[in-house]
């Protein structure tokens, strides 16, 4: 099982790659500045990743939507790539803000993505009333509540 620190490590890893792939590489291309800001990223995608794993549901609700928002800007909900669900920030904005377009029900391989397991597995824990069916397929919240029970305990410790 992982630890609240680990989960937070890789994703602080997978915020500071997204955001210097994302934003800070196209800075530097157009102004040759992007170095300045690195040292700042590594430190913020630490404090992001505490904010996103930690015991205010609010803050990290409110992170998440922020940093989908930045990273994925467009006049289009945005519709999360095969494979996006299974990092580690897909993950956390599963599990803190749901579907970053507000769906209420997503398909099977959708699910199955949001998981990191297969459509079959996706019916059978269907079938077996553990995920909740709604059209097009399985239902956001029983999705995350099942993502949930697999999450890292939050203690006190963690956080001091």
């Amino acid at each position: 099982m992982t630890t609240w620190t680990e989960a937070r490590d890789a994703l602080a890893d997978d915020l500071e790659r997204l955001v210097g792939n994302r934003l800070l590489d196209p800075l530097d291309i157009l102004f040759g500045t992007a170095d300045l800001m690195r040292d700042r990223l590594a430190s913020q995608a630490r404090a992001w990743a505490g904010t996103l794993l930690g015991p205010d549901d609010q803050a990290a609700a409110y992170t998440a939507i922020r940093l989908v928002s930045a990273l994925y800007p467009g006049d289009a909900p945005f519709d999360p790539p095969t494979g996006w669900w299974g990092t580690p920030f897909g993950q956390a904005v599963l599990l803190r803000a749901g579907h970053p377009s507000a769906a209420v029900a997503v398909p099977v391989a959708v699910a199955a993505d949001m998981l990191g397991i297969t459509r079959q597995g996706v019916h059978d824990l269907a079938s077996r009333g553990k995920l909740e069916r709604l059209p097009p397929g399985i239902t956001v919240a029983s999705v995350r509540a099942r993502l949930a029970a697999r999450a890292p305990v939050i203690t006190r410790e963690d956080h001091t």
